[in-house]
């Protein structure tokens, strides 16, 4: 595994390269980074060349500036960039889970001619849903919550909300590299409450571009129905796409990585 930084309008990217073959940048979302597809990203690096990395103010993606409110657009900038670095000029398939789809989803639609196929995982575009201001009022509140009660409580909301697990504490028993991902996962939810969540659920994807893309949907199949099987599915009926199961649930990817690189290959090729 190869590290890099590169530097981006507003701050400095961490990404990691692996393997050889035709480029896959993998997007992840929320409080994720480039750890979190470790396992994924080693089984698909013997076919691809595949690029992971920390979202902008991101674990060791630091901004170069003050935080404040970011956008989707903004980090799908980042990826353009990212690939015209990484990926010598040549298309990659990219796959992108929750807010990470949404930014393949802009990366798609603005510089279509570096996208091979995107793979969107559950993404969370609530502005699609006939619902949406009853969820960004509660998001509100969330941040509200966060501001005052600090993060627990406000993580608690959240997750209750939508029907998605919140990670572990980190255990002094698990191997030391997974309890650094882990605390990092931690100081990244504070930069998803403050900064992240209220405007990233403002994104609305370009339908015609995604109608003309290969572009595929897939949700987790396992474990309860949540808020992201509904914003899927609202997208989905958008853009006139199905909805293909993967192994696992939300984070899929990290508990099921051979199965899930098999049903990502599966949907690359589709």
């Amino acid at each position: 595994m190869k590290t890099e930084t590169l530097t981006v309008p507003g701050a400095e990217l961490h990404y990691e390269v692996r393997g050889s073959g035709p480029p896959l940048l993998l997007i992840n979302g929320g409080d994720g980074d480039a750890a979190m597809f470790g396992p994924l990203a080693g089984l698909l690096a013997e076919s691809h060349t595949v690029i992971t990395y920390d979202l902008r103010g991101n674990s060791r993606s630091r901004l170069t500036g003050p935080p404040a409110p970011q956008r989707i657009e903004e980090h799908g900038h980042d990826a353009h960039l990212l690939l015209r670095s990484a990926a010598a000029g040549e298309p990659a398939y990219v796959f992108g889970t929750s807010y990470g789809g949404m930014i393949g989803m802009d990366l798609l639609a603005r510089h279509p001619g570096q996208v091979r196929a995107l793979v969107a995982h559950e993404p969370f575009v609530i502005d699609l849903l006939p619902d949406a201001d009853r969820w960004h009022a509660l998001f509100q509140e969330v941040y509200e919550l966060y501001e005052s009660d600090g993060l627990d409580p406000a993580l608690r909301k959240f997750s209750e909300a939508i029907g998605v697990d919140l990670p572990p504490d980190p255990d002094p028993d698990l191997p030391a590299p997974v309890r650094e991902m882990l605390a990092r996962l931690r100081v990244n939810q504070e930069t998803c409450l403050a900064y992240e969540l209220r405007s990233f659920v403002r994104f609305r994807p370009n339908a015609q571009a995604l109608r003309a893309a290969p572009f595929a949907l897939v949700i987790g199949r396992d474990g309860p129905k949540t808020l992201l099987h509904r914003t899927t599915g609202a997208l989905a009926e958008q853009v006139g796409a199905d909805i293909a199961e993967f192994p696992g649930g939300h984070v899929g990817f990290l508990t099921h990585p051979a199965d899930f690189a098999r049903a990502l290959r599966t949907a690359f090729e589709g």
